[in-house]
C-alpha cells in the first residue's frame, strides 16, 4: 500500500472566506507552521490569502517547500442566470499554475457564511447538476480533478443532498467527515457504500454534542466552530481510523488534508492553532504506519 499523503489546509489557522470569521493570521506564519508540523502539501486558502499572481504564488510556496494539492472554490451552481465557469476561472488558473492535483467545488447559496440555506426547486437542481458535470469537464481539460464538497449551509448538505448528486452528476466527492456528520450524514457508512466517487478527504473529527445542537438548530454552524465543535483527530466521535481504513483498503490513493475549522479571536498565545495540527498529524501517522 502507498504511502499516505497528508496535506494542510489554512482554515486550520482559523483562515476563511467568510466576513467577519475571525482574526486572520498572516499567510507567512501559516505555511511556516504547517511544515514545522511536518505537512508537505497545503490547500490555497481563501481568494486573497495567497498572491494571486502565479508567479508570487508557486514562489510564496516554494519558500517554505510546500506543494500546492488544491483549493476550496465555493461557486453558486443552482441560478440559471448565473454561470459558475466565470467565478471559477480565476481560482483555477492558480491552481494550475501551483501545480494542484484538485479543484475542490462547494455548492454555494450566494449568501455570506454557511448558518443558513434556502431549499432548491426541481429545475434549480437540474442546473446545479448540470453546472457540477460543465465544471468538472472545464477542471478536467485543464489537467486537474474536481470533486464536490457536501458542506454545511451549502445546497449539498443533507444525505439526501448527496444522493442527488451521486444519482444526477458524475462528479468525484470530497469526504468531509465533519460537515457529511452534522449534515446528517455517517461518513464511514458513505465511505464504504460508495468508495469509488470519493477522490478527496478533509479530515476533521467532531464533538458530536455541539452537532447535534447544529442539526437541531439550536446553535449556528458559527457559534459550534467557536464553541469547539471541530477536536484534534482522534479526541471527538468520529472513528477517522475507520474511514481512513475503508477508503485506502478501497484503492484510495488521493489527499487526506487536516481541515479543521478554526475561530481565533485574535492574536494567539502560546502555540496557537498548530498544536491541534501536530496532535492531529501525530495520530493520523500512528494509525497509517
Amino acid at each position: 500500500m502507498s504511502a499516505i499523503k497528508i496535506a494542510g489546509a489554512p482554515i486550520s489557522w482559523g483562515v476563511c472566506e467568510v466576513p467577519g470569521w475571525g482574526y486572520q493570521l498572516p499567510p507567512d506564519r501559516v505555511l511556516a507552521e504547517m511544515r514545522g508540523a511536518g505537512l508537505s502539501a497545503t490547500e490555497l486558502g481563501p481568494e486573497g490569502f495567497l498572491p494571486a499572481d502565479t508567479d508570487d504564488l508557486t514562489a510564496t510556496l516554494a519558500a517554505q517547500d510546500l506543494s500546492c494539492v488544491g483549493g476550496f472554490v465555493p461557486v453558486v451552481l443552482h441560478d440559471a442566470d448565473h454561470d459558475p465557469a466565470t467565478d471559477l476561472a480565476g481560482p483555477l488558473a492558480s491552481l494550475r499554475a501551483a501545480g494542484a492535483d484538485v479543484v475542490v467545488l462547494a455548492a454555494a447559496t450566494g449568501a455570506d457564511g454557511y448558518d443558513s440555506r434556502p431549499e432548491l426547486d426541481g429545475n434549480q437542481w437540474a442546473t446545479l447538476l448540470a453546472n457540477l458535470d460543465r465544471l468538472a469537464d472545464i477542471v478536467s481539460d485543464a489537467g486537474l480533478l474536481a470533486v464536490l464538497h457536501p458542506h454545511v449551509g451549502t445546497m449539498v448538505e443533507s444525505r439526501s443532498d448527496v444522493d442527488r448528486v451521486l444519482a444526477g452528476s458524475a462528479i468525484a466527492l470530497c469526504l468531509d467527515t465533519g460537515h457529511l456528520l452534522i449534515g446528517g450524514t455517517d461518513p464511514v457508512e458513505l465511505a464504504k457504500a460508495v468508495p469509488q466517487r470519493i477522490a478527496h478527504t478533509h479530515l476533521k473529527d467532531v464533538d458530536a454534542a455541539l452537532a447535534t445542537r447544529v442539526q437541531s438548530g439550536d446553535i449556528t454552524y458559527t457559534d459550534a466552530v467557536k464553541a469547539g465543535m471541530y477536536t484534534p483527530l482522534g479526541t471527538g466521535d468520529i472513528d477517522i481510523a475507520g474511514i481512513v481504513s475503508v477508503l485506502r483498503d478501497n484503492g484510495f490513493d488521493g489527499w487526506f488534508v487536516l481541515e479543521q475549522d478554526t475561530i481565533l479571536e485574535g492574536e494567539p498565545t502560546g502555540d496557537g492553532p498548530v498544536a491541534d495540527v501536530v496532535t492531529s498529524v501525530a495520530y493520523l501517522t500512528s494509525v497509517t504506519a
